[in-house]
């Protein structure tokens, strides 16, 4: 699939972090004439998804839940999280994605950025952040399983997910709710309301 093409922006709900986006008129699926092939993934990174935003936003508020700590954004998509974490103080970024495109991504809106992002997480981490997992119900599963994993290493998990219909809210507690600018080409609504959460 062409990668769609990208400019480099400020992001409205998270002015203090550029992106290289796809324009907000692109669907997610245009490079590729309107198809879905799942031999290759869309361009999940040259979008700015709620859930990343909202983690982003809530980080950028609230520094003390990453500063001084080494952070993991477990698929990162455009690394809107991961950068946040960086800018937020944390000591030791990574970022990872199924797509070799997402990180390469992510690399670059970090260097916007004039932060580092590891490729690789470190053998010991503090805080996995996970931005909009739970769209269908063999990712849910998948990540639901690695973010319960991770719990139970004692590192603390934070999820940023706008009410997809297959987040586990049971194993989760709210931190906090924001009213999200989204692409209208992507979602159903202009805004879309987004909340960080900690699991149990």
């Amino acid at each position: 699939m062409p990668a769609p093409l990208t400019v480099l922006r400020p992001l409205p709900f998270v002015p203090e972090i550029l992106l290289f986006l796809a324009d907000s008129s692109a669907g997610l699926f245009d490079a590729a004439g309107g198809e879905f092939h799942s031999d290759e993934p869309p361009p999940f990174w040259a979008f700015a998804w709620a859930g990343g935003q909202a983690l982003a936003r809530y980080l950028l508020d609230h520094p003390e839940a990453v500063a001084g700590r080494r952070v993991h954004d477990l698929a990162t998509g455009s690394g809107v999280a991961a950068v946040a974490a960086a800018r937020a103080g944390a000591a030791d970024v990574s970022a990872t994605d199924l797509d070799p495109a997402s990180v390469a991504a992510a690399q670059r809106n970090a260097a916007a950025n004039n932060v580092t992002l590891r490729e690789e997480p470190p053998g010991k981490l503090d805080v996995l952040l996970a931005g909009d997992v739970f769209y269908s119900p063999t990712v849910a599963a998948d990540m639901t399983q690695r973010l319960r994993a991770a719990r139970r290493q004692s590192i603390e998990v934070l999820v940023g997910d706008p009410g997809r219909g297959y987040f586990p809210e049971r194993l989760f507690e709210r931190m906090a709710e924001y009213s999200v600018p989204v692409p209208p080409a992507l979602e159903e609504s202009e805004t879309l309301i987004t909340a960080v959460w900690r699991m149990r």
